[in-house]
């Protein structure tokens, strides 16, 4: 989600780390004021746009849960719907067997029965089919009592699906409201700065990119070529880069609009391997993999809990849906402080031949500063 701003606390702060040092936590931010540095209004835009990104992934990985809440529900109602005629079934042959009881009742004993038959073997014939009746009674009854726990254990488990549901729903409508107070946060602090405070912050921005992606590529730490993507993977970039353009949208997973993580998912689905939703979840489930291994396709991830990711191209550049008032675009891999690296098909094979998808002209350009208000969710 989060895009150039959210990369450096400001380059006087992070001159001396490394390229892959998470930037430091830093306190609450104050209100933006003429006579305040640029490195300190850069610092505070970049907290402000992180905790928008860790809101927005919270809210995204609870409307996972949400939705599996919601099959689970449906679930249980359509097995509760046929224990529910299961239990009827039963009670109907049970009402049946205390009829034919009733009507057959005798102070007899079947002994006394058997003494006083004209034909003995037929009152033992008789009995056999008697002791039959009896076993098919006590199986209806076996069977009810079987049906009324089933059925109670159901109506308990269904409960509990439902209220859990209802907990996530209203968990989920407070997060979003966090993702919008944050937003409108963003938008104050933005709304203030003077045009030449804006001018001033873009450009620290963007000398501080530049620097880390410097520092990266002469590290060696990307190694000294990029493998072939594997089938998969080469579908996964085709499908981001089709996207590129359009806009930025937390909480969403395309075709119109993406966040961060809803442009990686998607991807990887359309290329026919599922990942998890979350920054946080395709980082934690997915395997890592060294930055020289990466090849087209992979995921990058970003800040020290995992709240920003992008699908890496190859050549030290990435494809990302940045943040709110961006749109998808090629940045550099360094354009955020980077976590790792993870494969979603680490058992495939790179491809024996390889010819990347042909960027527009303008897939690298366009700020990644900007604010668009919060959709109405």
């Amino acid at each position: 989600m989060s895009g150039r701003f959210l990369r450096l606390a400001c380059t006087a702060a992070v001159a001396a780390q490394a390229v892959l040092v998470p930037a430091p936590v830093h306190a609450a931010p104050s209100a933006p004021g003429p006579e305040r540095p640029v490195a300190e209004l850069l610092t505070d835009l970049q907290q402000r746009y992180r905790q928008v990104e860790q809101a927005t992934e919270t809210y995204n990985a609870t409307q996972e849960r949400l939705e599996r809440q919601r099959t689970e529900v449906d679930r249980l109602d359509d097995e509760l719907a046929r224990s529910r005629l299961s239990l009827h079934t039963s009670k109907a042959a049970a009402g049946r067997l205390a009829r034919q009881q009733y009507q057959s009742a005798t102070g007899l004993s079947p002994y006394l029965r058997l003494l006083l038959a004209r034909d003995p073997q037929h009152a033992l014939d008789e009995g056999h089919v008697i002791g039959q009746l009896a076993r098919e009674r006590a199986e209806t009854v076996g069977r009810l009592a079987g049906d009324e726990k089933k059925h109670a254990e159901l109506t308990r488990r269904a409960r509990t699906a439902l209220d859990a549901r209802l907990a996530l729903a209203a968990r989920q409508k407070q997060q979003r409201d966090e993702v919008r107070a944050r937003l409108s946060d963003v938008e104050r602090m933005l709304a203030a700065l003077t045009p030449a405070q804006l001018t001033a912050v873009t450009g620290l921005e963007r000398t501080g990119e530049a620097d880390a992606q410097r520092r990266l590529t002469t590290s060696g730490a990307l190694g000294t070529s990029t493998p072939p993507p594997s089938q998969a993977g080469d579908r996964a970039v085709r499908y981001a880069v089709e996207q590129l353009g359009k806009p930025y949208q937390w909480g969403t997973a395309g075709p119109l609009s993406y966040d961060c993580s809803g442009l990686t998912q998607q991807a990887w689905d359309h290329a026919g391997t599922p990942i998890p939703r979350t920054s946080q979840e395709q980082w934690a489930h997915l395997p890592h993999i060294p930055l020289a291994e990466l090849r087209p396709g992979d995921l990058v991830v970003y800040f020290p809990k995992a709240t920003h990711v992008a699908l890496y191209l190859g050549d030290g550049k990435v494809v990302q849906a940045p943040r709110p008032g961006a749109r998808v675009k090629i940045s550099p891999i360094a354009a955020n402080p980077i976590l790792g690296a993870v494969r979603p098909d680490p058992a495939a094979g790179s491809l024996a031949r390889y010819t990347p998808p042909k960027l527009p002209p303008a897939a690298a350009q366009g700020p990644d500063e900007g604010y668009s208000p919060a959709p109405n969710l």
